[in-house]
Order: structure tokens, then sequence, then C-alpha cells
């Protein structure tokens, strides 16, 4: 049985929602398999997130910025070793000097062989921020959108930032813009409508359900019904269009949209975790 650490067990732990005691079982059946263990938490019946889990876990922050014509935005992640070095204000400005740097550009690759100033590049910096801080200083993710409209949001603490895309512009879309990223912040949706999901994802869900149904001892001849119903509201839930909408739990995201002004259609979606 593989040996799983107090750290490894709070991470999960976080990441889920689960008890302690049942992330640590679930680690060590999935031989300290993080993805494969949520998947046993899961089939247990445990209430977790699904596909939620953020797979870097490394300390940073997170940077959303959008062009001035608010037709492109990007995230990135500056990320680090410790939470010491990521609350620090030098590095939270080098953060977002590197963002407002990447603007411009649609792939990590090209941000970071670009000029950062006269004598280095972006990547040749944080190499340099890595020998000054003495720290592993890298970009960890970096994330591209392109819209009529494209706002953001970027959480306190600088932990989750996201971006927003609208089909239209007026003098809503700003409003309704941010409100949209914090939903992306909050929630955490897998996909902008169910043609998103990939059908991994679908049959996964579907046997996770399928397997809690028969340890609640449901004829398997009823199975395929009573799943149907649960990938709807899985659909439901993890979809950013047809969330229930954070600031009014009447409605749902694509509905808030439509009553600012009925031109308003999501059109795209990324954020960017270190939590």
């Amino acid at each position: 049985m593989a040996k799983i650490s107090a750290t490894e067990v709070n991470k999960l732990r976080k990441s889920t929602g689960a008890g302690m005691m049942d992330c640590k079982k679930a680690l060590e059946e999935s031989s300290g398999n993080f993805e494969l263990a949520i998947e046993i938490l899961r089939k247990k019946g445990q209430k977790v997130a699904a596909n939620r889990a953020d797979r870097d876990s490394s300390e940073g922050v997170a940077i959303a910025r959008v062009s001035s014509d608010k037709t492109m935005g990007i995230i990135i992640s500056l990320n680090c070793e410790t939470d010491f070095v990521a609350k620090n204000n030098t590095y939270i400005q080098l953060a977002n000097k590197l963002a407002d740097l990447a603007l411009g550009y649609n792939t990590k690759e090209s941000f970071l062989s670009s000029k950062f100033d006269d004598k280095l590049t972006v990547n040749e910096k944080l190499t340099e921020q890595t020998g000054v801080i003495g720290e592993k200083i890298e970009i960890g993710s970096f994330k591209f959108l392109e819209a009529n409209y494209v706002g953001s949001y970027i959480h306190a603490g600088n932990k989750i930032a996201s971006i927003v895309g609208l089909s239209y512009k007026d003098d809503n879309a700003e409003k309704v813009s941010k409100n949209i990223a914090m939903q992306v912040a909050a929630m955490n949706p897998i996909a902008l409508d169910e043609h998103g999901v990939s059908k991994d994802i679908l049959d996964k869900e579907i046997e996770i359900a399928k397997d809690q149904l028969r340890k609640q001892g449901k004829p398997e001849a009823m199975l395929d019904n009573i799943v149907k119903g649960k990938i709807k509201r899985f659909l439901k839930d993890n979809t950013l269009v047809n969330q229930i909408f954070i600031k009014d739990n009447k409605i749902n995201v694509s509905q808030y949209a439509f009553s600012i002004n009925p031109k308003f259609s999501i059109t795209g979606f990324e954020r960017i975790s270190l939590q």
C-alpha cells in the first residue's frame, strides 16, 4: 500500500470537501493517484466536485488582463514554491507586469519567447528571478480568449482569475461580463454548455451514477432511466449557461444575460485557480 502524506490528504480534502479519513483511504486505494482518488470518493457516494480539482497545486498568483478595446483577454498564473513568496509585493508586481506584457499573445510559448525588456526574454527573466528569489518561478498557466466583448474578474488574494466573452457590446457589457466571470470563479463550470462536455466525462458520470444506484439496491433494468435524470442534473450544475446564477437563484446564467439585453449570449470563458 502506498504511503500517503498528510499534505496529499489535505489537498484532496480541500479539492473535494470529503472527510480526512475518507480522503486518506481513497488515496491509499488509488496508490496516490489524485484523479483516481476523486473517482473512488464519488463512487462511494461522497458529494464532491466533478472534474474540478486543479492539477497544479503550486503556490503563486493568478492575474487577468483585458485589451483596451475589450475584444481580447488573457489570464496567467505566476507560480512559485511557497505562499510566503506569493504574498510578497514585489512578486505580485512582477506578475502584474507579466500580465500586461502577455496581452497580444495567444499561446504560452509565444509569450515566453517574447521580450520582457531590451535585454531579456520573458523566459530569461523568469530564470533570473528564480536565482534572485531562491525558488522556482514559472508561468504555470496561460489562457487566451477573444470575443466581441471580454470581461474579467480576479478574486481577492489573486488565487483565482477568470475571463468571459460576450457576443455583444453595449453599456451593460462590463457589468454583465464581470458578474458572469465571478460565476466562473465561484462555480468552476467544466464547459460552456452541454455540447462542450466530452463523451469521456459523460461516460464516467454514467458509470459513477450506476455504481451508486447498484449500491442502493436499484434493479439493473431501472438504471438507464434513473441515470438520464442524474446526467441532466450534472449538466445543469456543471455547464456555465445552465448553472443557477449566483446572484439570483431563480434564473440560470444564460437567462441573466438575456434579461439585461436579449442580444447578450456567452461565447466562451477561461479560469485559472491556485487554490
